[in-house]
This record gives structure tokens, C-alpha cells and sequence, in this order.
């Protein structure tokens, strides 16, 4: 028997890490509308940016031939069409980075033997859904170069759920790796704890739907919304239940109520369990809170709104490290036995 090394737990605070900034790169794409920036996708060469003046102009000339570059950026030139080429681009080439060192170092573990075998199944369910991930975001690229110049919000949330759940997944696997001396046997803060994590995820595919339909800039007051605490024409559309889904105004005013209650429910825990990591999650639900609040109240502004999708997913992490803590450690730690 030997233990697994601390490389191995290392390396996927690496890989969170990486996740993490990811999701944040991803969201200054967004908010600066550079994902439909490149208009194709070549996952093996696409790497090297343009290298010539020629090749710029190749680029520009392809952009300005979809549907963002004929109806809203077509004055573009060079120097403006790299401003917004240069961060998907950086998002793109992020991505095969984390792809990298993810599966180099998965394989170095893999044939020196030093993981275990609660570890190999979940780590190669990681390497096929990061796999996913990156032909999910070309997906969703790809629905804004056909007619409209906009993706489509149910692909926008489909892709920032995935990229969420990847890092999610990863911290439990970090948190499984680690030490145990602060878990407790504790089954109903352990249900709670799940019970707010899928909630969060509710929460968070609202203010999916809600950003890929630029839905935030339509109310930008708080506590109302432009002085409705009931706005008009949350139904105006037909079925009545496409509101849920497409009505920018229903799905922001979704996304704020099911906020405040994700809020109260980590307060109400905190206030119960008293322990350090349930605070940590209480004040972190306050402050996401108020990044929401500010966000609405700015207008959008970018630095607030990268900041509320980051803070929604630190919230995640410290959630997780609640759900972790309250759950007894197994009689064999996952990392007491290597090989197999």
C-alpha cells in the first residue's frame, strides 16, 4: 500500500484553476460580443493566429461575410477587427491548453501507475466531457453565422453549465484527495448543502438564458424592476410558457427571485451550522448578491458582470466544500490504493 502523491491533487488544482479562468474569459467574450469573432473552427490548426497583414485581411474578410459582420460591424476594419479577434481567440487557445494539460499528465499518472481505481473512470469521464465542451462551444458559435448575429441563448447556457460542472467535478475530486480531519457525519446539512448546489445551477441557467438574450439591460433598477415589482409582459408571448425561456423580461425577473431564495436558503444554513466553511458560503452568497445588484444597476457594466459569473461559480466552490465536509470519509480513502 502507498499513498497517491500529492502531484496528482496538484495537478487538478491546475486544471480547476484553469477551468476557472476559463469561465471568466468566456464571459469578457460575451459581454465584449468577440465569440463570433472567428467564423470557423479547426480544432488541430487553428492555434496560430494570423501572422501576416494579408492573413488579417483573409480573416477580416470572412467576418464581415457573417451575420454580425454584414448587419452590425460592417464598417470594421483591421485594428478594430483584432479587438475583438484577440480575446476568442485567447478563449480558443485556453481551451486547448487546459486540454493539454489535462491528458498529458492524466496519461503520465495513468501508466506510472499512481492512480487509483476510484480515480481512472472519473478522470477519463473528464477528458470525454471536455472533449464535448469544445465541439459544444463551436455549436453555439456556429448558430450565430447562419442568419442572426447572436448565438443561441439555450446553446450559450448549455456550454457555461458544462464548463461549471467540469470545475465543480473537478474541486470534489481535489477535496476527495485531501485531507480529512475536518469532514463530520453530518446527513442533513450534507442534504442541504446538495440541495443548494443543483439550486445554484438552476439559478445560474436563468442568468444564462438571461445574458445570451441580452436580457440584463432591460430593467436596470433594484429592488424593482423599472418600478414593477410585477413588470408588464411577462407573458406576452405564446405558448405561455416559451416566457420561461425567451421572454427577456420573465427570465430576468426568474433569475432575480430565484437569487434572493438561493441567498436566504445559504443564510438559513450558515445561521444552523455554524462552522467556518458555512459562513465562508454565507458571505460569499451576500457579496454575489450585490455583484448581481451592482451588475443591473450599472448598465451592464463588463468588470461587474465578469465579476457576478465569477463569483457565482467561487459561490459553487464554497458550497461544495460544505456538501465535502459534512460527509463522513470513507473507511479506504480513494487515495490509500494506487495501481490496479
Amino acid at each position: 500500500m502507498k499513498t497517491a502523491p500529492a502531484s496528482v491533487r496538484n495537478w487538478l488544482i491546475v486544471v480547476a484553476a484553469m477551468i476557472f479562468f476559463m469561465i471568466v474569459i468566456g464571459a469578457l467574450t460575451r459581454l465584449t460580443e468577440s465569440g463570433l469573432s472567428m467564423v470557423e473552427w479547426r480544432p488541430v490548426t487553428g492555434w496560430l493566429p494570423p501572422l501576416s497583414d494579408a492573413a488579417w485581411s483573409v480573416e477580416l474578410e470572412k467576418y464581415l461575410s457573417s451575420p454580425q459582420g454584414r448587419l452590425i460591424n460592417r464598417g470594421f476594419n483591421v485594428v478594430e477587427f483584432r479587438q475583438i479577434f484577440w480575446l476568442e481567440y485567447s478563449h480558443r487557445l485556453w481551451g486547448r491548453l487546459i486540454g493539454v494539460v489535462f491528458a498529458v499528465p492524466l496519461a503520465w499518472f495513468w501508466l506510472r501507475g499512481e492512480l487509483t481505481p476510484y480515480l481512472k473512470p472519473r478522470l477519463l469521464a473528464l477528458l470525454v466531457l471536455g472533449g464535448l465542451q469544445g465541439a459544444l462551444g463551436w455549436a453555439m458559435v456556429a448558430s450565430g453565422l447562419i442568419d442572426r448575429p447572436a448565438v443561441s441563448h439555450y446553446r450559450l447556457a448549455a456550454h457555461l453549465l458544462l464548463a461549471v460542472a467540469l470545475y465543480a467535478y473537478t474541486v470534489w475530486l481535489i477535496l476527495e484527495l485531501g485531507p480529512s480531519s475536518a469532514r463530520h457525519d453530518d446527513a442533513k446539512t450534507s442534504r442541504e448543502s446538495t440541495g443548494l448546489i443543483a439550486f445554484l445551477f438552476v439559478v445560474l441557467t436563468w442568468g444564462a438564458l438571461m445574458a445570451g438574450l441580452r436580457a440584463g439591460s432591460a430593467h436596470n433598477t433594484f429592488p424593482t424592476m423599472s418600478g414593477y415589482w410585477i413588470p408588464p409582459g411577462l407573458f406576452e408571448l405564446q405558448p405561455w410558457w416559451l416566457n420561461l425561456f425567451e421572454n427577456g423580461t420573465t427570465i430576468q425577473f426568474i433569475h432575480r427571485w430565484l437569487a434572493k431564495l438561493l441567498v436566504l436558503g445559504v443564510l438559513a444554513l450558515a445561521w444552523r451550522v455554524r462552522r467556518p466553511e458555512t459562513l465562508a458560503a454565507a458571505a460569499m452568497a451576500l457579496l454575489q448578491l450585490g455583484l448581481g445588484i451592482a451588475t443591473i444597476l450599472s448598465g451592464i457594466n463588463i468588470g461587474l458582470a465578469t465579476a457576478h459569473q465569477a463569483g457565482a461559480v467561487v459561490l459553487l466552490t464554497a458550497l461544495i466544500v460544505v456538501r465535502h465536509r459534512a460527509t463522513p470519509s470513507r473507511q479506504r480513502p480513494v487515495s490509500a490504493m494506487v495501481g490496479g
